[in-house]
């Protein structure tokens, strides 16, 4: 990866705040009222994720209560542990808050107590002094120490009363104090050789604490000179990280006096118990060498004391100061303080989602630190107060592309070598509801059979959603429409989690062959999306209607005869059977049939036209009465069909005519005699009326072929239901047949008028026939 690099910036803090506290405070003491004192809202506090941390120091010692801005002790503060004998002790830290980012530094003015008694650095002092030793002579005592400052360390001495000593306090060049053991009164080895003295340290304090030591004096010869240091004050560079056995400094001190008098020994005068883990002093030759690890973030500076002393107690001190210099041995170190995890994915570029925090215990040019962030991801860093980072959003985020991120952020030191370390964050896109359910087709059909059953499936349709769970929750649903005048969900209906539509009503597909309908995909969201989807549904037609046979009338509603004369030759036009089908396609294709005839070799029917033509010439030898039964099937699956009876008469004229109600099939004849006389008495009342207009100008017509109807029915030509359509070749009655009838009461000659067809084997137009 690529790394892009910022340098940090540090900016001014909008302020600072610095609280008095004494150490050793219980947990849980109150410091002082951050909100106030800063102008803060308390019950904002929680919600911008207030808290106190303490510069390059991983201990809480103070916490801060988000219910009322209360600054608090969380831990024991120990003024000596943190600052030692420094005058002033102050401890840092910062307050921080998000949303938006804010810090504020902290100071703390740790004030002593007297939580430490003076100590000696022996509990016993050996004193070897002669008895010729003048009167005002002085022995070096090394002072007690005490931990405290001020007025609550060593503030006096109080020694022990005793004939020949008094005590009183001095102070070296360089600042530090030691106690001296003045002679007041001479020795006598003879009358005492060794006396025993408490000397007692009391600091100022209150209460006040108190340390003692033993002066063993041993009484000898005379011994007038104390070593002398070479240097009051001596001081020595250290490099952390230092190997044992490292020689830090030698300290030296000479002696004027001879022999055992002039032989220096050294040890530490003055020395913490941490000091104590790290040095050691060679006493022959007063080297300082390393015992322990050296780590300049633990203490840049170390004070020891050396005394010299002789071999009759004759002493005196010097201080070693140790500088440790910085190595640059610790890698930064990356805090996460704030993370905003998930993250919307509808946050616009520059949304602060995380702060980051990077700490380098190492000092000057070893501490300076640079971050990066792996690139490829929609996200920065930004300097931010002193050594924070923003971490902020790039560019958009889309969970649907991708849902999570580990960023990986890297800190790298300035020192040589540079050191570097690299904390991973794991970040989570959460759901917004941006991505309506989008259909798989831009369309769907479904064809579906009718008469089909109610609850049938037609089709089914799909709708896909990116988004996560109830965002992503597909839900379908019809549209409100209306389909014929009623409501669309009459006829449909579709399962809301699956898309099958149904069907609800059984289709005819006579009455209706295709409708539209509208399904909208809707997912759970908040708000909901939606997008919809046009569904086309096509009815297919079913062999469900038989032929329906307009001429001859069914049986029963008419009674009709066709005459046919004997004149007739073979294919000449005798009659037309007249039949349609509600179904379409195949399912209305007619075909004719002749299922049954008094004479099976004298009439046909054109199978695709219906046409009723003779095969043959009329002999004298067929039968006058002649009747046919005629089938009507359509080219469905199965087939359905329809049958009709045609009766025919091969005459001339109606004298030849035996008696109507001769000619009877069935038990219904009767009824259609009596309907016949009827209508021959209604028409020949009719022709007797206009006989003589009719005779008059029957000369000036065009004469036309005649055909005798028995009862004088004539055929509707014209006639078709209003839902049929006339399409040749499908039996439906042609516009291009005529029928006309003329009769005469009481006479035996009539004159008639034939079919005029356009087919050459009928008779001609202007042939009449006669007979008397």
């Amino acid at each position: 990866f690529g790394f892009v690099f910022f340098f940090v910036v540090v900016r001014y803090a909008h302020g600072d705040l610095s609280y008095p506290v004494q150490e050793e405070l219980k947990r849980g003491s109150v410091i002082g009222n951050i909100a106030k004192d800063l102008g803060l809202e308390v019950d904002r506090l929680s919600a911008r994720k207030a808290r106190v941390d303490m510069e390059g120091n991983d201990r809480q010692y103070c916490g801060l209560n988000l219910r009322s801005g209360d600054l608090l002790v969380a831990e024991r503060i120990d003024r000596e542990e943190h600052c030692g004998e420094k005058p002033s002790c102050v401890l840092k830290f910062e307050l921080l808050l998000e949303n938006p980012l804010e810090l504020h530094r902290l100071s703390l003015q740790v004030q002593d107590v007297n939580d430490n008694a003076p100590i000696f650095p022996k509990d016993v002092i050996k004193l070897e002094i002669t008895e010729s030793a003048d009167k005002g002579a002085k022995y070096r005592i090394n002072a007690a120490h005490d931990a405290d400052i001020g007025k609550n360390s060593v503030e006096s001495y109080i020694l022990q009363r005793n004939p020949h000593f008094v005590f009183s306090i001095q102070t070296t060049s360089a600042g530090s104090k030691y106690g001296e053991l003045v002679l007041d009164k001479e020795l006598d080895r003879e009358e005492q050789q060794e006396m025993k003295l408490l000397l007692t340290a009391v600091d100022g304090g209150s209460p006040q604490r108190s340390g003692t030591v033993v002066i063993h004096v041993i009484v000898l010869d005379a011994n007038d000179n104390a070593p002398v240091f070479t240097e009051a004050v001596y001081t020595a560079t250290l490099p952390e990280n230092s190997p044992m056995k490292t020689s830090v400094i030698t300290v030296s001190a000479s002696d004027a006096d001879e022999g055992v008098n002039g032989e220096v020994t050294y040890e530490f005068s003055r020395i913490s118990d941490k000091s104590r883990k790290l040095f050691t002093l060679d006493e022959k030759t007063g080297e300082i060498s390393i015992t322990g690890d050296i780590d300049y973030e633990e203490g840049p500076k170390y004070e020891v004391f050396v005394e010299a002393k002789d071999g009759y107690g004759l002493s005196s001190e010097a201080k070693v100061i140790i500088d440790i210099t910085d190595v640059n041995d610790n890698a930064p170190v990356i805090y996460l303080k704030s993370v905003t995890n998930p993250i919307p994915e509808n946050v616009s570029p520059g949304t602060e989602v995380g702060i980051i925090n990077v700490q380098d215990r190492d000092s000057e040019s070893n501490r300076q630190v640079r971050c990066s962030i792996q690139q490829g991801a929609p996200f920065k860093l930004v300097p931010s107060i002193k050594n924070y980072y923003s971490l902020v959003t790039t560019g958009h985020l889309d969970r649907e592309l991708v849902s999570d991120y580990n960023i990986t952020i890297t800190a790298t030191d300035e020192g040589s070598p540079p050191l570097s370390s690299s904390k991973t964050v794991q970040l989570s896109v959460a759901d917004i509801n941006d991505n309506p359910p989008v259909f798989e087709e831009q369309s769907y059909s479904a064809y579906v059979a009718e008469n089909n059953q109610p609850g049938s499936t037609l089709c089914s349709v799909t709708a896909r959603d990116p988004d996560w769970r109830q965002n992503g929750t597909v839900i379908y649903s019809l549209l409100a429409g209306e389909v014929n005048g009623a409501p669309v969900s009459s006829y449909l209906s579709v399962n809301g989690d699956t898309g099958v539509i149904h069907a609800v009503r059984s289709f005819d597909y006579e009455q209706l062959r295709s409708f539209k309908v509208y399904v909208m995909a809707r997912d759970n969201g908040s708000p909901p999306l939606s997008s919809n989807v046009t569904v086309s549904v096509f009815i297919s037609d079913v062999n469900d209607n038989s032929p329906q046979i307009l001429y001859p009338a069914p049986e029963g509603n008419s009674f009709m005869t066709e005459l046919v004369p004997k004149a007739a030759h073979g294919g000449s036009l005798v009659s037309k059977v007249i039949a349609v089908d509600a179904d379409s396609g195949q399912n209305a294709w007619l075909s004719y049939h002749i299922v049954k005839s008094t004479d099976p070799g004298l009439f046909t029917i054109g199978v695709h036209s219906g046409e009723i033509r003779t095969q043959r010439d009329i002999s004298e030898s067929d039968s006058m009465k002649q009747n046919l039964i005629v089938a009507v099937k359509d080219n469905g699956q199965p087939s359905l069909s329809a049958t009709c009876s045609m009766y025919l008469l091969i005459s001339d004229n109606l004298a030849e005519v035996p008696e109507l109600k001769d000619i009877s099939y069935d038990e219904k004849n009767s009824k259609l005699t009596s309907y016949l006389i009827i209508a021959l008495v209604s028409v020949s009342t009719f022709f007797l009326t206009f006989i003589i207009i009719i005779l008059g100008v029957r000369f000036c017509r065009r004469r036309k072929p005649r055909l005798l109807f028995d009862g004088a029915v004539a055929i509707p030509s014209a006639y078709l239901p209003p839902n049929y359509a006339d399409v040749d070749g499908t039996g439906t009655l042609r516009s291009t047949y005529n029928y006309d009838a003329y009769l005469t009461t009481g006479s035996r000659t009539s004159d008639f008028k034939f079919v005029t067809s356009y087919n050459d084997n009928t008779l001609p137009a202007d042939q009449t026939l006669r007979k008397s």
